[in-house]
């Protein structure tokens, strides 16, 4: 097959503009039509690198098409670092300039720089609202505005920009003079709901819930469905003739759930990365799972943005027990805490039924479990030798076996990634510090008793339920060097999943892990016997983890093996 030049899967508009494929954006808007027609004043949220930009931008270019109404778009973003309400104003003022100097429409060029000498644009508290004003009255037909990263301002640009749309959507049907845009929308990252919580009534006295009330409708921009994700890929298909799998299309959906970054960025790391632009070959469910442990190792920009939310109180109060499976403890965070979380993209459920929380996608899963416990898995080496991988089969029952030696020669490092996964009080912190300090002390059980007195008044639950589970990933990741195909974990936050999953030449090895007191050893066995028979794997292993420091590793380290409902299980303990 001759070779094409590459083009580069596009769904959000982050990649080339010049070239790439995209999905129709108003399947995925379907209520924008009536709500324009309705004259209505809108907000769309959805989380970063979904879309949305691309999307304004086709509905722009769709409504000027048509010739009944103007529609101009303009992002906020450059307002980010603007505290200064005077000063935003003018900088909203001008990026809305520069969305009518850069329309498609002669009528909207002409105008951009028409008003720049009016009184009014001396005025910060008037100069949105008359410069829209005036817009709409030099304009032969009604007008739609959409305001891209809307909900980048602060708090005091925020209330006056919004004041501003308020007073003129209210006076728009007063006389011909007052005419004010037809449909507007904010766009951004946050429902309306979060406006309202960054903008607290009691700092500003004259009413300033009152922005918020011309707000006809708030909705998200949805994901793909998995149709979608076919149609998209298909589009490749057609051009350059290279097949997307059945087994493919099942596995980029299940990954990523239609979170259009991640589409991309799996058919991106195939078709660029692994197969160097090379048509001939067809895409398979193993090349998206192994484009996804390429992507999570490899940590884009887009995650580095998505996890830095994980630092926010508000944030990690929801996410936290997610993650370690116990939603208990989400019985007195505000739903409105909840609702934030879930509009950002992390999370995925029903605000109202909490036990409905789960990640928004594995892909999500495993990196959020990661990002809590990072400085862990740094502690891991970056390669270990490799000697269960022989190119036919793999041998984990030495692999597991070295990590039992391994985890019991770490000892005191599981303690110090204990102590550095919890949130201590620098009294705390300098206590532990000394006593790990003291390398003879190292194995006397009343010093590791103390360390645990110390953490358990400060751990939060997150810390010991999750290291062994990382220790154990990042220890299988770098003992193949490669060599398998897959480790890939599927991560709990909500689902009934093996822990990991090991696939080397065909063949699932998988894991199930539990931690001493945590889970039954009767639901941890049933769990993985339903999943060996789903992967048809006649071989599993259940890896017990006891953090009691005062049992010995003699006790701790053990190997039983056992028939369960016709199937091979190996009890490991750690």
């Amino acid at each position: 097959m001759t070779e094409k030049p590459a083009r580069t899967f596009n769904t959000t508009g982050t990649c080339n503009p010049l070239r790439h494929y995209m999905l129709p954006a108003l399947p995925r808007l379907p209520v924008v039509s009536g709500l324009i027609e309705g004259e209505s004043y809108f907000v769309i949220h959805a989380p970063r690198q979904s879309g949305k930009t691309t999307c304004l931008n086709e509905l722009t270019k769709k409504i000027n098409s048509e010739g009944r109404y103007y529609a101009v778009k303009c992002s906020l973003a450059t307002l980010r670092e603007i505290e200064d309400a005077k000063e935003a104003m003018g900088g909203a003022v001008n990026q809305i300039i520069g969305g009518l100097g850069f329309s498609a429409v002669p009528a909207l060029r002409d105008l951009a720089f028409q008003f720049i000498d009016r009184p009014y644009m001396s005025m910060p508290d008037l100069k949105v609202r008359y410069f829209l004003n005036d817009l709409c009255n030099a304009l032969d037909r009604e007008l739609v505005v959409f305001f891209d990263e809307a909900d980048c301002l602060h708090e005091g640009p925020l209330i006056m920009f919004l004041s501003q749309l308020r007073d003129g959507y209210l006076d728009r049907d007063e006389s011909p003079e007052t005419r004010f845009p037809r449909a507007l929308a904010l766009v951004g990252i946050r429902n309306i709901r979060d406006y309202r919580h960054r903008v607290r009534p009691e700092k500003e006295s004259a009413g300033m819930a009152s922005p918020f009330n011309i707000v006809k409708r708030s909705f998200t921009l949805t994901d793909f469905t998995k149709e979608q994700i076919e149609s998209l890929y298909g589009q490749h298909t057609e051009e350059t003739g290279q097949i997307f799998e059945p087994d493919a299309i099942d596995r980029a959906w299940y990954w990523t759930e239609g979170q259009p970054w991640l589409v991309n960025a799996l058919a991106d790391d195939i078709i660029v990365e692994q197969f160097k632009n090379d048509y001939s070959r067809p895409v398979t469910g193993s090349d998206i799972d192994r484009a996804t442990q390429n992507l999570i190792l490899i940590n884009p920009t887009h995650f580095d943005s998505l996890l830095e939310r994980l630092r926010e109180p508000r944030i990690r109060g929801v996410i936290e027990p997610v993650v370690i499976g116990d939603k208990s403890l989400l019985k007195n965070v505000p739903e409105n805490d909840i609702r934030y979380v879930i509009e950002l993209g992390l999370l995925k459920g029903n605000p109202e039924k909490k036990s409905s929380l789960r990640s928004s996608n594995p892909i999500y899963g495993e990196l959020i479990v990661r990002a809590f416990t990072k400085n862990l898995q740094d502690d891991v080496p970056a390669k270990l030798a490799d000697r269960w991988t022989d190119g036919t089969g793999l041998d984990m029952d030495g692999l597991l076996r070295a990590f039992q030696l391994y985890w019991s020669m770490n000892g005191e490092m599981n303690e110090k990634a204990i102590a550095k996964s919890v949130e201590l009080d620098s009294q705390a912190k300098d206590r532990i510090d000394r006593i790990l300090s003291i390398p003879e002390l190292a194995d006397r059980y009343h010093v590791k008793e103390e360390i645990v007195e110390i953490i358990e008044e400060h751990r939060s639950g997150f810390a010991t339920e999750d290291i062994p589970h990382n220790v154990l990933h990042a220890f299988l990741q770098r003992a193949v060097n490669g060599g398998a195909d897959t480790v890939q974990r599927e991560v709990a936050m909500g689902r009934t999943r093996a822990d990991i999953d090991v696939t080397y030449k065909g063949m699932h090895y998988l894991l199930e892990l539990k931690i001493n007191g945590r889970r039954s050893r009767a639901r941890c066995l049933e769990q993985l016997s339903d999943y060996m028979d789903k992967c048809g794997s006649p071989v599993g292993f259940l890896v017990v983890f006891d953090m009691d420091f005062k049992r010995s590793w003699t006790e701790k380290l053990t190997w039983n093996t056992q028939e369960y409902k016709g199937k091979t299980i190996h009890e490991v303990g750690c």
